[in-house]
């Protein structure tokens, strides 16, 4: 496996059995499954395509925060929908910039319409513990970022464009660039 997460895919590192669940099922049988198979989160599906996703966050959120009753709340009534999906081919780094920038652990990993595995928080520490700080650090600089804030040094890291490493990140448009890549824009 290639060292740098911008060479690698998401299906390489992805966790390839998501555990699924029904719509219809209630609450209390989520977070039982949930524990039994010591995950923090089932994708919904229904008619074999993934609508939703519930997690330990919907629980405290949704349920316990509102004194909701598990065994009587249908699952299809805390969900998160619409589902916000990657791609298996998509790159682990850009994965991990989108889960940071939605505030999302997990993003399911769907290929041509069909759920293939879920990619977590915790499969990228496992390739790399630094990656989801520095992913967390761009969605910060992201969001500080100003329209005349683009000529100021923002950060240090890979360029989103070339992929080379510099101490002087620029945003862009929504990217990180180095000074060459940017200067190529003026």
């Amino acid at each position: 496996m290639n060292s740098r997460a911008d060479d690698i895919l998401v299906e390489e590192i992805m966790t390839k059995t998501p555990i699924i669940g029904d719509p219809e099922m209630t609450v209390q049988d989520a977070a039982k499954l949930m524990k039994a198979e010591k995950v923090g989160s089932i994708v919904i599906a229904q008619d074999g395509e993934a609508i939703g996703i519930i997690t330990e966050r919907d629980l405290v959120n949704k349920i316990v925060a509102e004194n909701k009753i598990p065994s009587k709340v249908k699952v299809k009534e805390i969900m998160s929908s619409p589902l916000i999906t990657v791609g298996p081919k998509e790159s682990v780094s850009s994965a991990a910039k989108k889960m940071s920038t939605l505030k999302v652990r997990r993003l399911p990993v769907v290929k041509q319409g069909k759920l293939i595995g879920i990619l977590t928080e915790n499969d990228i520490l496992k390739l790399s513990p630094s990656l989801i700080e520095i992913t967390r650090e761009w969605a910060r600089i992201r969001s500080q970022t100003s329209a005349n804030a683009s000529n100021t040094r923002l950060a240090e890291g890979y360029c989103d464009s070339c992929g080379s490493y510099s101490n002087e990140l620029r945003m862009h448009e929504g990217q990180l660039l180095c000074s060459s890549c940017y200067d190529q824009l003026s």
